[in-house]
């Protein structure tokens, strides 16, 4: 089977985008790894495939998948390729498109300055909803992690995020703690594990590991999530810039039940055929 992709990136988060509207496609999780190995393969965080809706007052399905071969519920970044790729690909003039995903609708917009404005809908924060193992919903959670108690605040995007405040991202414990976050028994579907340092009210830094991936350049519903957490918690006023290892976003966020606004870049590094 010979596939035809791009190889897309937002803010260093990188992708394989494929186009099952004019291609038939249907991988298994061995191809999907295969796909994303930075050796064999492509080589990519999440594999991209757009498909024809199921509703018709939609414009595009949007699937997910993971480098370990894992389809997930939802990712920011790659909701901004989404939308440039349809674009280049000429399957669609929209500036803003109604998107299906596992986890709901999302409504991206192509900006005339070349970036790309997702509505990311509303964060839900009951722990059933995460999921997370908690009887009560409250803003920090407390969680064993090795030898330490962490205090984290818990929010999904679409997909689950447990998200904590460190003085330094430079020398948070990403690699040490992010596994045992993301696999943690309270978590039954796993968790991206966000680690964000405050630099004044209207601007963080941020290194997600993610769920499935290992840590990213840039996670834009990490980005989403970290920016709710430090407004429910009182550290944050919108909009905020997120400054990740991969570049800046811009998150938009007015509280209660309104949702989360994503402006960031999207890139096309190269187009290709890889024979699976």
């Amino acid at each position: 089977m010979k596939l035809k992709f791009s190889k897309m990136h937002g803010l260093g988060n990188d992708f394989v985008v494929l186009d099952g509207i004019r291609q038939q496609i249907s991988l298994t999780p061995e191809q999907l790894r295969y796909l994303a190995d930075r050796h064999f393969g492509v080589g990519c965080d999440q594999i991209l495939l757009v498909e024809k809706p199921s509703q018709p007052e939609i414009d595009f399905r949007y699937r997910i998948f993971n480098a370990d071969g894992s389809e997930v519920e939802q990712c920011g970044n790659g909701a901004r390729c989404f939308v440039r790729f349809v674009h280049e690909a000429g399957l669609t003039d929209k500036r803003e498109i109604r998107v299906e995903t596992k986890s709901g609708i999302i409504a991206p917009r192509l900006e005339a300055d070349g970036s790309v404005t997702v509505d990311m809908g509303i964060p839900r924060f009951s722990p059933n909803q995460i999921p997370f193992l908690h009887d009560d919903d409250v803003i920090i959670y407390s969680l064993d992690v090795a030898d330490e108690t962490l205090d984290i605040s818990v929010v999904s995007m679409g997909n689950p995020h447990a998200v904590q405040v460190v003085d330094s991202v430079d020398l948070a414990p990403v690699g040490e703690h992010g596994p045992l976050i993301e696999n943690h028994e309270r978590f039954p579907q796993r968790v991206n594990a966000g680690f964000m340092q405050v630099i004044d009210r209207h601007a963080i830094k941020l290194r997600v590991y993610e769920r499935g991936s290992g840590e990213t350049l840039a996670c834009g519903t990490g980005a989403c999530a970290a920016v709710v957490a430090g407004i429910r918690r009182g550290l944050l006023d919108s909009p905020v810039r997120v400054s990740t290892r991969g570049g800046d976003l811009g998150i938009v966020w007015g509280g209660a039940e309104r949702p989360v606004l994503m402006t960031g870049p999207a890139m096309t590094v190269f187009t290709g055929e890889i024979e699976l």
